[in-house]
């Protein structure tokens, strides 16, 4: 054998092993597929220009489809090279709308591979550039999204019109917004894109641009004909932009008049948007231009915005521009108030100790921060809140109204809480057990009889005798208890008369405090008692949560 024989072979097998990767990659199904459309295919994937010469004889292969509704046609439009698209359309007479299951035809296809010089070839041959696909996507809003201008370009000399209504009644005017491709932008202006186009939601390509930041494309739309600041659905442009983070767009708006102090339907203004998502520097643009009286209108401070979102660079800017940490919400759903509520639900010890350095009160919400602390379970915000002075002994009769404060209602499985409450100077006081109490008001021994807390009676009791001192309980709470396997401890403490000196003497001292002092770290550190003495007063030795962190 020479070697021309053998190099014949080897290119052979290699053209035939290349065929067969091909086919593998796409995964023709063989199932739905005749020899004929089978060959056109690999023909096409293969680029070979020749073989589909040959096939045109054979109508027929050009006419069938694989398992994805693709003709050879379609795979030809998506083909790098021009001369296999050529080839196919010379050998079919198919109207070019055929669509693949997808609902894309040629021309979609061909945008959506960026295949400019297929697109121009289709167009050529009369395919139509108004055809949206199944997704109610026009070939130029595809080739807008693939931020090609040739594309664009050769769409719109081939008749695609620049004002067709897509999906949710997008434009391509609106795509070029978003894409931010200012040299697209302007070929759509020229063909006669209209810059008051609102989609579906209401919005302009002015509110579009600004929404994703693309300052040079915003510029365009504001330097062309009338402008629009507001949507139909109440969001001002310069809220969209300051929500973008780019300054450039917020300051550009506001050089061509933007208003900052417009609220939006949702009673939002620019510059909560700015302190929510943390864009200090637009917020620093903000801050003197927004009226004092746009915010009181709107019901809610920037303030509680940066503390919603977490925010404590902007909660600090905020302060120290002179607002008022205890500025009040109004008409909130779960009826909130202050800026400190939103760090405390939100479990943000950070933003909760700038605002409590900065003179945030604890008590001004109808739910207290110190209950929402405890509900959630988060011990290091129920000592922040305790040490800055909330009332632990604090009621919140909406639910239910008991004759004890409510904080015990959340903790009574978590004793761990309830021992940081007591120690903090939660009341325990035993004739709030007795019978003798208003009519619907709920008292200990109604609220504890309930069979899902009988389980637990016991400890707490046992917990609250140290307390107090020599005390008597109701008949009721006495035969739950007596069920109970604490009750001899703790009948053995009730049968005391009296309870230890030692004891009594801490209860008194305890009671000449004040709750501020008592769990002021700080404040006890400096006070006239020796280390043994203040860890005594402080029930250091019944500490669970300490006993907890040092583990």
């Amino acid at each position: 054998m020479d070697d021309f024989e053998q190099e014949a072979i080897n290119e052979d097998l290699i053209e035939f092993a290349v065929r067969e990767s091909i086919q593998d990659a796409y995964k023709l199904p063989c199932s739905v597929q005749t020899d004929s459309l089978l060959v056109a295919l690999v023909c096409i994937l293969a680029g070979d220009v020749d073989a589909l010469q040959e096939l045109s004889g054979c109508a027929s292969a050009f006419r069938e489809s694989d398992s994805r509704g693709w003709l050879p046609l379609h795979a030809a439009a998506v083909q790098l090279l021009n001369g296999v698209l050529v080839a196919v359309l010379e050998s079919t007479d198919l109207t070019l709308e055929e669509q693949t299951e997808d609902g894309d035809t040629a021309l979609t296809l061909a945008a959506e591979a960026g295949q400019v010089e297929n697109i121009k070839l289709l167009l050529k041959h009369g395919a139509s550039p108004h055809n949206n696909n199944s997704r109610n996507e026009s070939p130029l809003l595809i080739a807008v999204r693939q931020r090609s201008y040739d594309m664009v370009l050769s769409l719109i000399m081939g008749g695609a019109f620049v004002e067709q209504v897509c999906l949710t009644k997008w434009r391509a005017i609106h795509e070029a917004a978003k894409e931010g491709c200012a040299a697209i932008m302007m070929l759509l202006l020229r063909h006669g894109a209209k810059i008051t186009s609102r989609d579906g939601h209401g919005v302009t390509p002015l509110g579009i641009a600004a929404e994703h930041g693309n300052s040079e494309v915003l510029d365009i739309l504001i330097h062309h004909g009338k402008t629009v600041y507001v949507a139909s659905n109440g969001d001002t442009v310069l809220y969209d932009a300051t929500g973008s983070g780019n300054l450039d767009c917020v300051k550009l708006l506001l050089e061509h008049g933007a208003n900052p102090n417009v609220a939006s339907y949702a009673c939002q203004l620019p510059i909560h948007r700015a302190a929510y998502e943390g864009y200090i520097l637009i917020l620093r643009t903000l801050i003197p231009i927004t009226t004092k009286r746009a915010i009181r209108l709107s019901g809610q401070s920037p303030v509680h915005s940066a503390a919603d979102g977490g925010q404590v660079q902007c909660l600090e800017l905020l302060i120290q521009k002179g607002y008022d940490v205890n500025a009040l919400l109004h008409n909130y759903g779960d009826l909130r108030k202050t800026p400190l509520y939103f760090a405390v639900s939100n479990g943000d010890v950070t933003c909760s100790e700038r605002l409590l350095a900065a003179g945030a009160r604890t008590d001004l919400d109808p739910l207290r921060c110190i209950l929402v602390a405890i509900r959630a379970e988060r011990f290091d915000l129920v000592e922040l809140l305790l040490s800055h002075g909330a009332e632990v002994n604090c009621y919140f009769r909406v639910i239910s109204n008991t004759v004890f404060p409510t904080a015990l209602q959340y903790c009574f499985r978590d004793h761990v809480m309830l021992r940081l409450l007591l120690n903090s100077g939660y009341h325990s006081i035993f004739d709030l057990f007795t019978e003798d109490i208003q009519p619907k008001v709920i008292s200990f021994c109604d609220f504890v009889s309930v069979s899902c807390l009988a389980h637990v009676v016991g400890k707490v009791v046992r917990m609250l005798l140290d307390y107090v001192s020599h005390v008597s309980i109701c008949f009721k709470l006495r035969q739950i208890l007596q069920r109970r396997p604490e009750w001899d401890e703790i009948s053995d403490i009730l049968g005391k008369t009296p309870r230890s000196l030692q004891h009594l003497c801490r209860l008194v001292i305890r009671s000449h405090m004040s709750l501020r002092t008592l769990n002021d770290p700080e404040t006890m550190a400096a006070g006239p008692f020796p280390p043994r003495l203040m860890s005594y007063l402080t029930y250091r030795e019944r500490d669970l949560y300490g006993d907890l962190l040092s583990v």
